[in-house]
C-alpha cells in the first residue's frame, strides 16, 4: 500500500458522472484565497453535507469557508457508488452489539435510520432532482450458514427491543426465493430503504452553497501537504497545487485519500478499489426493490433498479478479492479491475427468476475508491494530536446512510465548539488516540475468509 494515496488526475467516467453539471470544474474565485476561517478538503457527499449544515447555522454568517477538491466536483467515491442510501438496521449494528454491547449497536441502527429520513426530507423539502426512490430493501442470503448467523443477530436485537431493527422483517427460507425472486435464496430481510442519483444530490447541495458570499469552492485544486503541526495561533498552512492557504480550522473529508495528507492514517483508513456496473435490457421485467445478494459473510453484491429500467450492480468480490494487488491500498480509479470486468455479464439471467430471456447486458463498468476503516467503524471528530483539525472518513463503503447527520454534528463542533458527546453521532464513531494506535485491521482478517459461493 502506497504511503501517499493521492487520487490520479483522471478517473474513469461512471454512469452517475456521464453528464457533469455546471459546477463540475467550478472555482468561485480565479485565485485561491490566501486564508479562511474554515477549510474543508473534499467535495463529495461529506463536503456537500458539511457546507449545507454550516451555512444553515447563524454561527457561520461571519465565517469564510473554503472547499478544496483535488479533481472535479463529486469525482471520488460518491460519484462512483451503487446509488443506495440504505440504513443497515440489523447487520453492522449486530456486529457492533456483539463487540460493544446492545446499546452501542442500537445507537448505530437508529442513527442510520434517522440519517435516511433526514436525507429524504432534504430532497423533498428542496425539490432536489436526484431520482430519489423510497422502496424496499431485499437482502438475500444464498448460504444456509450465513443466513443462520444473520438471523441470530437479528433475533438478538429484536428481543432486546431495538426499534430500528423491528422495522425489518425476516423471510424464512421456504418463501425467500418467491418473495425475493432470487434463485437459491435461503432467507431474506425486508425493510424500507432508498436510492438516488448521488452526483445530482451533491451538485444541488453545492449549487445552493455557492450562492452564499462566504463560501468559496475550488475544484481541480489538490491539497499536496498538511504540516505536522499548527502554528502558534493554532492555524494550519495547507499546501495545494496552486499555493498555500492558511485556515483557522480544517476538516479533512478525503476518506480513502486521508493518509496522503495525514500519515497517521496509513493502514487506519485503507483505500479499497471496487467495481460497479450498469446493466440494460430491451424489455426488462419489473424490478421494484433494491437488493443485497450475500454469497458468504465476506462476499456480497448490491443492486438498485433505475427509473429508466436499467440496473446498477456493484460487488464482484469473488472475482478479485484474493488478489490483493488489485484492490488493497489502490487509489487507481482510472481503469477497471481486469479480473472482474466480465463479472456482470449475464448477471440478471444467472440470479433472477424471469430474467433468463431478458437480453440484459452490461452497458458500463467503472471503478471507485472506498475508504475502509481498519476497525470497521467511521472516524469522526477531532484528529488526535492536531488542534483545530477534524476528520470525517473511514466509512467503509457505507457512507451514504451515515454522512449527512455526521456532517451536521461536525458542523456544530466546528462552529459552536460543541463536544462530540452532544453531536448525536454514535459514540463508537468518535476518533480517538486509542483507535489510531490500535493494530486491528479487519480487512486483512477477511482476506483468508471462507470461499465464495458466487456463480461466475
Amino acid at each position: 500500500m502506497s504511503s501517499k494515496p493521492f487520487p490520479p488526475p483522471n478517473g474513469m467516467t461512471s454512469f452517475w458522472r456521464s453528464s457533469p453539471g455546471s459546477l463540475d470544474n467550478h472555482r468561485s474565485t480565479a485565485e485561491l484565497p490566501s486564508k479562511c476561517d474554515i477549510l474543508i478538503i473534499g467535495a463529495g457527499f461529506s463536503g456537500a453535507s458539511l457546507v449545507t449544515h454550516m451555512l444553515s447555522q447563524p454561527e457561520s454568517k461571519d465565517k469564510s469557508i473554503v472547499v478544496l477538491e483535488a479533481r472535479q466536483l463529486c469525482s471520488g467515491a460518491t460519484g462512483r457508488n451503487g446509488g443506495h442510501i440504505k440504513p443497515d438496521v440489523y447487520n453492522l449494528c449486530s456486529n457492533m452489539a456483539s463487540k460493544h454491547g446492545i446499546d452501542a449497536g442500537a445507537e448505530i441502527a437508529e442513527f442510520e435510520l434517522a440519517n435516511f429520513e433526514a436525507v429524504k426530507s432534504y430532497v423533498l423539502d428542496n425539490n432536489v432532482d436526484c431520482d430519489l426512490m423510497v422502496t424496499q430493501a431485499v437482502d438475500v442470503q444464498l448460504s444456509e450458514e450465513h443466513n443462520a448467523l444473520l438471523k441470530g443477530g437479528y433475533d438478538k436485537l429484536v428481543n432486546a427491543g431495538v426499534g430500528a431493527t423491528k422495522k425489518a422483517f425476516y423471510v424464512d427460507g421456504k418463501y425467500a426465493e418467491t418473495v425475493s425472486g432470487l434463485k437459491g435464496a435461503k432467507g431474506a430481510f425486508k425493510y424500507t430503504t432508498g436510492h438516488l442519483w448521488p452526483y445530482k444530490l451533491v451538485h444541488h447541495m453545492f449549487a445552493e452553497a455557492v450562492k452564499h458570499q462566504n463560501l468559496n469552492l475550488q475544484t481541480n485544486t489538490p491539497v499536496t501537504a498538511i504540516p505536522a503541526s499548527s502554528d502558534a495561533e493554532g492555524s494550519w498552512s495547507v499546501t495545494t497545487s496552486r499555493g498555500v492557504i492558511k485556515a483557522r480550522k480544517v476538516i479533512v473529508a478525503t476518506n480513502a485519500y486521508t493518509a496522503a495528507l495525514l500519515p497517521e492514517y496509513h493502514e487506519k483508513i485503507i483505500p479499497y478499489r471496487a467495481i460497479c456496473s450498469r446493466i440494460v435490457a430491451p424489455n426488462p421485467p419489473l424490478l421494484a426493490d433494491s437488493y443485497a445478494i450475500r454469497f458468504s459473510p465476506t462476499d456480497f453484491d448490491y443492486l438498485i433498479p433505475r427509473p429508466d429500467g436499467s440496473i446498477i450492480v456493484g460487488g464482484a468480490r469473488s472475482a478479485y478479492f484474493r488478489h490483493t494487488e488489485d484492490w488493497y491500498g489502490s487509489v487507481d480509479d482510472s481503469k477497471v479491475i481486469g479480473r472482474a470486468k466480465d463479472y456482470f455479464q449475464g448477471y440478471m439471467q444467472r440470479h433472477f427468476r424471469g430474467w433468463e430471456n431478458s437480453g440484459a447486458r452490461t452497458d458500463q463498468v467503472w471503478t471507485g475508491i472506498m475508504g475502509y476503516s481498519a476497525d470497521e467503524i467511521p472516524r469522526i471528530g477531532h484528529v488526535p494530536g492536531r488542534k483545530n483539525m477534524f476528520i470525517m472518513g473511514g466509512f467503509t463503503g457505507h457512507g451514504m446512510p451515515q454522512v449527512f447527520l455526521a456532517a451536521k454534528g461536525i458542523s456544530r463542533m466546528v462552529l459552536e465548539n460543541l463536544p462530540f458527546s452532544e453531536t448525536g453521532i454514535p459514540k463508537l464513531f468518535e476518533e480517538t488516540e486509542a483507535r489510531l494506535k490500535s493494530d486491528e485491521n479487519f480487512l486483512k482478517d477477511m482476506i483468508d475468509a471462507q470461499p465464495s459461493l458466487a456463480k461466475m
